[in-house]
C-alpha cells in the first residue's frame, strides 16, 4: 500500500488548496520574503544531501550530460508548455507565473529525496521518509500557491503519476543500487535542489527542468566509477 506517496500527493493538494484560499490576503511584501525564506531552505535541503556525495567526477559528469541532455530533448521548454496548458484550466490560469510554475513542479516530482523516499517506501513499506517530506511540501505548496493560486494543487496529480510509478518499480531498481549509488543520487539531487533555491531566491535561473535527466545518469555513472575507475587509482 503506498501510504507515504499518498501522504505527500495529498499534502501537496491541500498546501496548494490552503495557499490559494488564504495567499491573496498576504501582502506583496511578506510574499515575496516568504519566497526568499524558502529559497533559503531549499538551498540548505540541498547542501545537506550534497555533503552525501561519494564519487565527485561521476555526480559532476552526471549533471553536465545530464543537462545537455535535457537542452537537445527540449525537456524544459515541453514542461513549460504543459505547465502553461495545466494553468490555463484553471480561471485566470494565462496570467500565472510559468517559469514559477515550473519550479514548483521539479521541486515536488522530481527532488532526490522524494523519488528516493519512493523507491524505499516500495521496496521495504518504510513510508517515514516520504511522510517527513509530506509536512515540508504542504508548506512548501502553501508558499507557492500564494502567488500561483489553485494550480498549484494540481501539480499533485502528475506527482501522483510520477511516485506510484516507481512505487511499483521499486522492486526490481532497489536491489540494484549500492550505499555509494544512492548516496551520489542524493547528491545529485541536492545540487538540483541548490539550483532551485537560487531560482526561487531569484538570484540566478538555473535551467533545473533541464537538468532533470542528471538523476537518472547518476545511476550507472557512479557505479561504473566504483567498479571500473576507482580500482585504477
Amino acid at each position: 500500500m503506498p501510504i507515504g506517496v499518498i501522504c505527500n500527493v495529498l499534502s501537496v493538494a491541500a498546501g496548494g488548496l490552503l495557499g490559494a484560499v488564504f495567499g491573496g490576503k498576504l501582502s506583496g511584501e511578506i510574499k515575496e520574503k516568504l519566497n526568499l525564506i524558502f529559497g533559503l531552505s531549499s538551498m540548505g535541503i540541498g547542501i545537506s544531501s550534497i555533503v552525501l556525495m561519494q564519487n565527485m567526477p561521476a555526480v559532476i559528469l552526471a549533471l553536465i550530460v545530464g543537462t545537455l541532455l535535457g537542452v537537445v530533448l527540449q525537456l524544459g521548454k515541453h514542461i513549460e508548455n504543459g505547465s502553461r496548458k495545466l494553468a490555463r484550466l484553471f480561471p485566470g490560469g494565462s496570467g500565472t507565473d510559468t517559469g514559477l510554475l515550473v519550479t514548483a513542479i521539479v521541486l515536488f516530482c522530481a527532488s532526490g529525496t522524494g523519488i528516493y523516499g519512493t523507491i524505499v517506501s516500495g521496496m521495504n513499506g518504510d513510508h517515514s521518509i516520504l511522510i517527513a517530506k509530506s509536512i515540508l511540501d504542504f508548506f512548501t505548496a502553501m508558499i507557492f500557491a500564494c502567488s500561483l493560486g489553485k494550480v498549484t494543487a494540481a501539480v499533485a496529480v502528475p506527482q501522483c503519476i510520477l511516485f506510484l510509478a516507481l512505487f511499483f518499480c521499486a522492486r526490481l531498481i532497489f536491489p540494484l543500487t549500492t550505499p555509494a549509488m544512492v548516496n551520489d543520487f542524493k547528491a545529485c539531487g541536492g545540487l538540483i535542489m541548490l539550483a532551485t533555491g537560487f531560482r526561487i531566491a531569484k538570484i540566478r535561473d538555473y535551467p533545473i527542468a533541464d537538468m532533470i535527466p542528471a538523476m537518472v545518469l547518476v545511476w550507472p555513472l557512479s557505479w561504473m566509477w566504483t567498479a571500473w575507475i576507482v580500482p585504477m587509482l
